[in-house]
């Protein structure tokens, strides 16, 4: 796995910027302030929305649809209503009942500033609103008349039960307990790595890939997913709680399923290495029009936060 240059840094940086303010100003218009005695939810949703962060999954769905010749304007919608499940799936992840996390990105968690009940319902708020955003795509994004519903089935199986929900069950359960190599792939899979891959074949599809350009846009979202969540596992045990806002070492307090728990950090870093060749091979077809992909894939390894 070769590093990334430093022209192919600065060409990264530039993309990522650009795409995540087309994003955030998207998300400006959707989410203006509300009045009256409900207001206080608005906030509270805001607040974790804005608070900072990548904005990778919403990226990941534009890239998609424009390697295979979609419009990014065109899927917009979804790329917001995939950020808007992330910050739902954060906010949850924080509470007391769930990992209990004092910072994120720097800042206190959502149920620090607003109490528990607010940040369920603030969680609750952001989950449905992103079908609300899924529903204004655009007639131009849906080349087939299935195309917008296969999408939203996708999201919903990988926010659900069968995604992101099952993982954080799994991962709950887990804590404390000696569990096999199964069980932890499970957890990764699909806890962080299923609504990756989601983001990324929504944008095929929408931008209106063939069915074999959605299925490999596909393995690699499957393969970048997973070794986001392995980079995760690595940074909780080697990155530095400035550069990351939030605290490093809780995994093995809790007694979290991870890769470096079961495997070391040396074969932790060979399988992530192994998951984005993978992912990076599976874009060969696309030629240059694949390279964002290609860099985000690449950054995954070297990221530090």
């Amino acid at each position: 796995m070769k590093s990334l240059l430093e022209e192919e840094k600065a060409r990264l940086r530039a993309y990522l910027m650009e795409k995540k303010i087309l994003v955030e100003n998207r998300l400006r218009e959707y989410f203006r302030p509300m009045d009256g005695p409900a207001a206080v939810i608005s906030k509270a949703m805001t607040y974790s929305l804005f608070a900072g962060g990548k904005r990778l999954r919403p990226i990941l769905c534009m890239a998609a649809a424009s390697v295979v010749g979609g419009r990014e304007e065109d899927v917009l919608p979804v790329a917001c209503a995939l950020e808007c499940i992330h910050t739902y799936s954060l906010i949850h992840d924080d509470l007391p009942a769930m990992d209990d996390d004092d910072l994120r990105r720097g800042e206190p968690t959502n149920h620090k500033v607003f109490g528990e009940a607010i940040a369920v319902l603030a969680g609750d708020g952001l989950l449905t609103e992103a079908f609300r955003l899924m529903a204004d795509v655009p007639h131009t994004a849906q080349k087939s008349s299935s195309a917008l519903l296969e999408v939203t089935r996708l999201v919903a199986q990988a926010a659900g039960s069968h995604g992101m929900v099952g993982g954080q069950v799994a991962d709950i359960l887990s804590e404390g307990k000696r569990v096999e190599f199964p069980v932890v792939e499970f957890i990764h899979s699909h806890k962080t790595g299923a609504l990756i891959r989601a983001s990324v074949t929504a944008g095929a599809l929408l931008g209106g890939g063939t069915r074999q350009q959605v299925e490999a846009l596909g393995t690699y979202g499957e393969n970048i997913g997973l070794a986001f969540q392995i980079s995760d596992d690595i940074l909780d045990i080697e990155g530095d709680r400035e550069t990351m806002g939030k605290g490093t070492g809780s995994d093995n307090k809790k007694g979290k399923a991870t890769y470096p728990a079961l495997v070391g950090l040396k074969k932790s870093k060979e399988i992530q290495e192994d998951l984005v060749d993978n992912a990076v091979r599976v874009l060969g077809r696309f030629g240059d029009r694949a390279e964002p992909l290609e860099l985000i894939a690449r950054y995954i390894i070297e990221r530090k936060k």
